[in-house]
């Protein structure tokens, strides 16, 4: 596998990592993930410790609407990537003293299949996760920990109590997007959905699940 850039996203603890592809008449050929790189690379200390051990793959209809989901016992981190179409993900701290707790970042990545690079996004445990699909689109993703449906919540994506304020300042061309989507805003006439499920739009609010007991399991800590 060959990175060529690691970056940190307005929220530091959340990294996007960006991989070559090595291309030719023929198309591209890439490693997409590589143990021994992610664990011998300077910039990414923050896998110390990380076992992946469950691959997901989720195809979403243009219009769709994911998360914004999180576990414990086992604490699940997530690396994700677009394999076709684009996936703008959400990534919501929910950590007990954080700064930016409350606060959502949006980050796009689309699937580019004749540029030079691709993405994956890390989204570790203390963070809510979702995201949402302006087109057809299939992602792929490695999880830390085993699912498990009796120590997992949601908050929902729709919850007026979300901190949209990052967004706004480091990517403020896709708020509007998602409001378009959600029917928050007059949409494209190209634009359909949302599509939601019942689950998630029944999701706990920001404040509600900051209140539930099981919330003090996602402590900040400012240690490196």
């Amino acid at each position: 596998m060959k990175l060529v850039h690691v970056k940190s996203l307005v929220i530091p603890e959340v990294k996007v990592l960006r991989f070559a592809r090595f291309r030719d008449a023929r198309g591209y050929f890439t490693e997409t993930y590589r143990r021994s790189d992610f664990q011998n690379h300077p910039d990414l200390r923050c896998f110390d410790g990380v076992d992946f051990v469950q691959v997901n793959e989720s195809y979403s209809r243009r219009g769709t609407v994911r998360g914004l989901h999180f576990q414990w016992s086992p604490y699940v981190g997530k690396l994700v990537r677009t394999v076709h179409g684009r996936m703008i993900d959400l990534v919501l701290d929910i950590r007990h003293g954080s700064p930016t707790c409350g606060k959502i970042l949006a980050y796009d990545i689309p699937a580019s299949p004749d540029r030079d690079e691709a993405e994956w996004i890390w989204v570790p445990p203390g963070f809510a996760h979702g995201n949402f699909f302006p087109q057809e689109t299939l992602i792929e993703y490695f999880c830390s920990g085993h699912y498990s449906p009796t120590t997992e919540a949601g908050i929902c994506p729709l919850s007026e109590d979300i901190d949209w304020s990052l967004c706004e300042r480091e990517t403020p061309e896709l708020r509007p997007l998602f409001l378009q989507l959600t029917g928050q805003l007059p949409a494209q006439p190209s634009v359909e959905g949302p599509f939601l499920s019942d689950k998630d739009r029944a999701g706990f609010s920001v404040a509600g699940w900051l209140a539930d007991p099981r919330s003090q399991v996602f402590a900040y800590s400012s240690a490196p």
